[in-house]
């Protein structure tokens, strides 16, 4: 699998959870309006009761309302998108699990055998695959004669782990990998198209 596919792949799921994410965090905005309404009717009572305190402290007490208002508004919107997030994730992750091994796939994993000798610097490598992927992998070897594969299988969604000879680094370069790594950036990226701030 070829990963500008693998994007679209994810692009599709994020957009099949966009309206029920919108719709959610449209809640949480709208009980958020109604906490802070009630926190203008308390903020008016108390005005009352410490007019004569000066407007100095009046002043004090509304920042602290209308704060927390606000900053219990954000954490509900943030919980909202990382609950949504996780949604998507558990969905590319089923797609991912059940996905056909291709020749597109096949391409995709010499390309992470080649990643793997580069960053390592060496192509005397041990690599470790899944179950799923194991046949596909012995058919690469005859390009990449160096490289040894462990009959030690790993669990994981596809790609490789590769270790150095030596065995003192090991790079991970799995697709589960690759998606731990890619979250931060989605989240900030859908965070930021609904307007929430971490």
């Amino acid at each position: 699998m070829e990963f500008n596919k693998f994007e679209n792949l994810l692009d599709t799921v994020i957009k099949q959870s966009e309206s029920e994410l919108m719709e959610n965090l449209q809640n949480t905005l709208n009980e958020s309006k109604t906490a802070l309404l009630k926190s203008y009717d308390s903020l008016e009572d108390e005005y009352d009761k410490i007019i004569s305190a000066g407007k100095k402290e009046s002043d004090k007490l509304s920042k602290q309302i209308i704060g927390s208002a606000e900053l219990e508004s954000r954490n509900k919107q943030l919980l909202v998108l990382e609950e949504y997030i996780d949604k998507v994730f558990t969905k590319v992750n089923t797609k991912l699990e059940n996905m056909e091994r291709t020749k597109e796939y096949s391409k995709f994993l010499s390309t992470l055998i080649d990643e793997s000798i580069k960053t390592l610097g060496t192509s005397d490598i041990e690599i470790f695959v899944n179950d799923k992927d194991e046949v596909i992998i012995k058919s690469l070897l005859d390009k990449f004669t160096t490289v040894k594969l462990s009959s030690n299988k790993i669990a994981c969604l596809g790609g490789i782990q590769a270790k150095s000879k030596d065995g003192t680094v090991i790079l991970d370069n799995t697709i589960d990998a690759r998606l731990t790594n890619m979250k931060p950036l989605i989240r900030k990226e859908i965070a930021t198209k609904f307007g929430v701030t971490n």
